[in-house]
């Protein structure tokens, strides 16, 4: 294909064989822009056994080799960040002249340096999508000190010499223009990939319980929901609670449900299939995520599609609040405390099905604008790139 209908998105993890967000977000982006008539190569990093996986519509270009991404900590290795943008900008330097543009993750932050130096002169256009943007506090409390502060100054600088900027909420717009960014960023409508096929809303499941579907890490802060959910089980009876996942903070979850006397209540499948996933979900009184920094929150869209509440917890770096519009799709509890969060579970209980249907209403709203084929749409318009063949999918149909 000529240069102008040929793109990049490189980001060094691949959903599925990677899970998380960004890893979906950015896998969906490039089978957007494939469909959409581009030549899509997704430059990553191994992360299967035996040949490269196909796609239909983007190219698997492993530019990196198997990485261990993150520490016992659950915290990104500096190594293998360093190690991916080397390889970024290797291929990107090798391949200037190949792509009309690049859409490369902001975070590791690296990435930004590799991609901007490798690219500069090529006339080739250059996106960088900022999943979340901290402030000097949040990498000081996520790396320590002294390599917290290095990574802060680094922000600040990458985000300085960024040309265009998308981001997903408008707290993480508000930080970019803090932290130096020179023109407005591009804030997407969402990062929907799709309508998803579930059935119709039905009542929670008997007993009731309360869900967490993720990774257990400190920012997380999964541990916090145990007492939570004693203290809502004073005035529910038989309230149960489901924790999916593991990771670092573990132990100190399952800690948490020995203190509280939660043994008999608290059940840890681990990690599930997509089929349990969606099964789960759709039973759910409530999907809690206590999070304290969320770029986006696409785990409030995913509950909503099965007419699941969702509990929240304000906090400056969580983004997630703005998906919530409090009472019509779920709560946000002021802090983490049980008493506070034990509240916003029972507010939910009490909205019973006709919470439960107004959550479903609003997924089906959202599912018309906040997707990721209109962010796509948006990053091409500001570019500006031609689309090579127009498509007609269902969120332009009348």
């Amino acid at each position: 294909m000529a240069r102008s209908t040929t793109v990049a998105v490189a980001y060094d993890c691949l959903f599925p064989f990677t899970t998380g967000g960004g890893e979906r977000q950015y896998r969906a982006s490039a089978d957007v822009l494939g469909d959409l008539g581009f030549d899509v190569d997704y430059l990553t990093s191994v992360q299967w056994d035996g040949p490269t996986p196909t796609e239909d519509h983007f190219r698997i270009v492993p530019i990196a080799p198997r990485l261990s991404l993150y520490d016992a900590r659950g915290v990104r290795r500096i190594p293998a960040a360093l190690r991916y943008a080397a390889s970024l900008f290797g291929s990107l330097l090798r391949r200037r002249r190949r792509y009309a543009a690049v859409i490369v993750s902001g975070l590791p932050i690296f990435n930004v340096f590799a991609a901007r130096l490798a690219l500069l002169g090529s006339g080739t256009k250059l996106v960088v999508d900022y999943l979340e943007v901290w402030h000097r506090r949040q990498w000081v409390a996520y790396s320590g000190s002294i390599t917290g502060t290095i990574a802060w100054i680094l922000q600040r600088a990458a985000i300085a010499i960024t040309p265009v900027a998308t981001c997903h909420s408008q707290l993480s717009a508000t930080r970019l223009r803090r932290e130096g960014l020179r023109r407005p960023p591009l804030v997407s409508p969402g990062l929907i990939d799709g309508a998803a096929e579930v059935a119709a809303p039905s009542p929670a499941a008997t007993p009731p319980y309360v869900l967490y579907a993720g990774r257990h890490i400190p920012d997380k802060r999964v541990e916090v929901l145990p007492a939570a959910v004693a203290a809502a089980r004073e005035q529910i009876p038989g309230l149960r609670l489901v924790i999916l996942g593991t990771g670092p903070s573990s132990d100190a979850v399952r800690a948490e449900v020995r203190r509280v006397g939660g043994e008999t209540w608290t059940d840890f499948p681990g990690f599930v299939s997509d089929a349990q996933l969606d099964r789960l979900l759709h039973g759910a009184v409530a999907l809690a995520n206590p999070s304290r920094r969320e770029g986006y929150g696409l785990v409030v869209v995913e509950a909503n599609a099965h007419g699941t509440p969702v509990v929240l917890v304000a906090d400056e770096g969580n983004a997630a609040t703005e998906l919530i519009d409090d009472g019509v799709n779920g709560v946000v509890s002021p802090t983490t405390r049980p008493t506070d969060l034990a509240r916003a579970i029972r507010d939910v209980v009490d909205g019973g099905d006709d919470l439960r249907r107004s959550s479903r209403a609003w997924y089906d709203t959202a599912v018309g604008t906040r997707t990721i084929r209109r962010t796509v749409e948006g990053i091409l318009s500001a570019l500006p790139l031609p689309t090579p063949a127009p498509v007609k999918t269902k969120e332009d149909s009348p």
